[in-house]
């Protein structure tokens, strides 16, 4: 079959940092035509993280062809730069076999990564294809936790032993064809394969040949347990500025290394994991059916409707007053949409604060009272405005000042929701990422409605 033509333009990306239409139409005619040997060209020369945005900007169908054209061509790495939902789809049409051929050329934190996701069942007949070695060594990472050190870590590193002089290293580094492509540490471990210390490269090639390695190493302080939760291990990265880390079983002995380009994922998978939990949507990706979507979402508006129920029989408790100032019915939702904003605000703070370990016991006191006259401050401010204004619309300066009186009382109730939740979350070990926004939009209606509904109850019943 006559194969389509090379697209010229050596960028793949548009002015604004999507894939170009003109680049997608041209793999798009090439998949059509099957022009194996232009998508070979096209699509080989290209960068991981480019593959992974073409994939994702291919139709599922198309998805799937470029890989089955592509054959043994095709980068697997891509795989880890796309959604969980297409990498599925592409990973469950192909056969085992090519996939355990695949998984071979990859680094190990990289196999891991696409192996995780599958059936118990195609995990075991794609690891039973690879060779013993590599065999364990993914197993062991598969047999860690979801989201812990050892699900990222690389099995492939370098280790010694301490009595091995520089000279040594060196020769093994360049003789061992079997090391990893990438590395800046090599380890140093005793004969129980436990972890020792540690040697940057740069300190290797600084010493004399005949210098033994203990006498150049230095204390891993920072060894990461493979059980630590990912998002942990990425806080000791920032915090010490690692670019590498060995990993460590519960005995201490060296079992992988955790790298910073893995590091980066994670915290960029963390991110956007809170900010979606924030929002009630779950692990929703844009590739997800609207069934899935819809599903995920589900749960957390349920718990909505049932504290909007909740509001509205605050409401119901004062109808006379209400169908007496009918005022009051204009002005309701000013009291609580404030409240809710200011308590929104405290609460992503706090939020993130509990996230990168930046709120802690020690200044939970001094934060709270900060908070609580950020709240006092923003109350009184807006209330001075609000109660203007509405004083002005209804000529009532009694309206004024109710709803003056509601706002600083509800601004002041959201700005200590907004940090109290969280903590009370966090504290009984629920994720305040995930549940924080219900609760403190709860709050913030049922007091703002009370306060003004009441006030006003109260002062006009005293007219």
């Amino acid at each position: 079959m006559e194969e389509a033509p090379v697209v010229e333009e050596t960028g793949i990306y548009d002015a604004d940092g999507v894939i170009s239409s003109d680049f997608l139409a041209h793999i798009g005619a090439a998949i059509a035509d099957r022009a194996t040997l232009t998508l070979k060209e096209d699509v080989s020369s290209l960068h991981q993280s480019e593959i992974g945005d073409l994939l994702e900007a291919l139709l599922p169908e198309q998805r799937r062809a470029l890989v089955e054209l592509m054959g043994d061509d095709f980068d697997f790495t891509a795989l880890t730069e796309v959604d969980e939902a297409i990498r599925l789809d592409i990973v469950e049409n192909l056969p085992n076999a090519q996939i355990a051929q695949a998984v071979q050329q990859l680094d190990s934190d990289d196999a891991v990564y696409i192996l995780e996701d599958l059936e118990t069942e195609d995990q075991d007949e794609i690891l039973a294809q690879l060779p013993f070695t590599e065999r364990i060594r993914l197993r062991r990472s598969l047999g860690y936790p979801e989201e812990t050190a050892g699900r990222r870590m690389q099995t492939e590193f370098v280790a010694v032993p301490p009595f091995w002089t520089v000279g040594q290293t060196i020769d093994y580094m360049r003789d061992d064809q079997n090391l990893p492509d990438n590395f800046s540490q090599v380890f140093v471990i005793d004969p129980g394969f436990r972890l020792v210390g540690a040697v940057d490269l740069d300190r290797i090639l600084r010493s004399k040949r005949n210098v033994r390695i203990e006498d150049v190493m230095r204390e891993t302080r920072h060894a990461i347990p493979a059980t630590m939760d990912q998002e942990e291990a990425a806080q000791i990265f920032e915090q010490y500025d690692l670019l590498s880390a060995a990993v460590v079983d519960e005995n201490e002995r060296l079992v992988g290394v955790l790298t910073i380009d893995d590091v980066v994922d994670v915290i960029q998978q963390e991110a956007e994991e809170d900010l979606l939990r924030m929002g009630g949507v779950g692990d929703e990706e844009l590739s997800d059916t609207v069934m899935t979507a819809a599903r995920s979402r589900v749960p957390w508006l349920l718990v909505n409707l049932i504290t909007a129920f909740l509001a509205a029989s605050v409401i119901g408790l004062f109808d006379a007053t209400i169908q007496q100032i009918v005022a009051l019915a204009v002005l309701m939702p000013i009291v609580a949409g404030m409240g809710g904003n200011a308590g929104s605000q405290t609460m992503t703070v706090t939020v993130r604060a509990l996230a990168t370990r930046d709120l802690d016991i020690y200044n939970a006191g001094r934060i709270i009272r900060r908070e609580m006259g950020v709240g006092l401050l923003n109350g009184a401010i807006f209330a001075t405005l609000i109660g203007l204004v509405a004083g002005l619309w209804f000529q009532d300066p009694n309206i004024g000042g109710i709803i003056a009186a509601a706002m600083v009382i509800n601004m002041f109730v959201a700005a200590l929701g907004g940090i109290l939740i969280p903590l009370l979350l966090d504290k009984v070990g629920a994720d305040p990422a995930v549940a924080s926004s219900v609760f403190v939009t709860a709050v913030t209606d049922v007091v703002g409605f009370f306060a003004f509904l009441g006030l006003a109850t109260w002062w006009f019943g005293f007219l």
